[in-house]
Formats: C-alpha cells, sequence, structure tokens
C-alpha cells in the first residue's frame, strides 16, 4: 500500500496501546487503592507506576526529537541540492516535517508557499500533489 494524507500517520502497537494504557491504567488504579485503604505500600505502588509512565513518556519524547533533527539535516541538505542555498530560517521545524513528504518536483514551490502563507504542516501535506512517502518515523 502506498503511502498518503490519509495514511501516513504510523503507531507503533506495543508502545501506543499497550505500553501507555497499562502505566496509565496502572497509575490510576494506585491512586484509587491508595486513597481508599490508607495503605502506605499503595504509595510505593502509585510512585513506581508513577515513574514507569514518566519514562514511557520521556522515551517517546527523546525518540521523536532524534528523528525530528534527523528529518531537518536531511531536508536541509535536500533544499541545499534542488535550490543551491540553505532552506529559509522562516520555515518552521514543523513545516519541515511535513515538506519531507513533498516529491522533488514540488519541493521548492511548496516552501516558498510555507513562507508566504504561513502554511500550516496539515495544509502543507494536503497541498502536496506527488506524495513521497516516510516509512521509518513512528
Amino acid at each position: 500500500m502506498s503511502q498518503n494524507y490519509e495514511n501516513h500517520k504510523r503507531y507503533y502497537p506495543l508502545f501506543h496501546f499497550f505500553t501507555v494504557p497499562l502505566a496509565a491504567l496502572g497509575l490510576g488504579v494506585s491512586i484509587y487503592a491508595c486513597r481508599i485503604t490508607q495503605n502506605p505500600m499503595y504509595g510505593l505502588i502509585f510512585f513506581a507506576f508513577f515513574l514507569i509512565f514518566i519514562v514511557a513518556v520521556m522515551s517517546r519524547t527523546f525518540a521523536l526529537k532524534a528523528q525530528d533533527r534527523a528529518i531537518r539535516a536531511e531536508e536541509n541538505l535536500r533544499y541545499f541540492i534542488l535550490a543551491g542555498k540553505a532552506i529559509p530560517n522562516a520555515v518552521s521545524l514543523s513545516q519541515i516535517l511535513a515538506l519531507r513528504f513533498a516529491s522533488d518536483e514540488e519541493y521548492l514551490a511548496l516552501t516558498d508557499r510555507a513562507v508566504n502563507e504561513n502554511l500550516s504542516p496539515d495544509e502543507l501535506k494536503k497541498a502536496i500533489k506527488n506524495w513521497r512517502a516516510d516509512y521509518h518515523r513512528i
């Protein structure tokens, strides 16, 4: 199946549908049990689930930041190859992340539109005619 605007978002089931919900559920149950029983042991369980939840969220955040930096570097190089100059400073990171889906033929024009019309990432993705898939980012 080819990637397009409708299906480009990806989920990692083990993280999105298992780890985070389970950590949130454990956090909620431990809060409830701590309030009902007044047992200090449930306070420790709450603390453990709280840490698990924070670690899960932070690990995801760190991974996304690293991917964002890699995509920004790739797209800066791509723009330089196509235009012979650096990507304009007015292009935000979120716009760069959206522009990565644009084909080389429409990349420069969409970058100019992003600057001149201050298009949102969603508007940029919808404006892409020839979608360039990114199967690596989750």
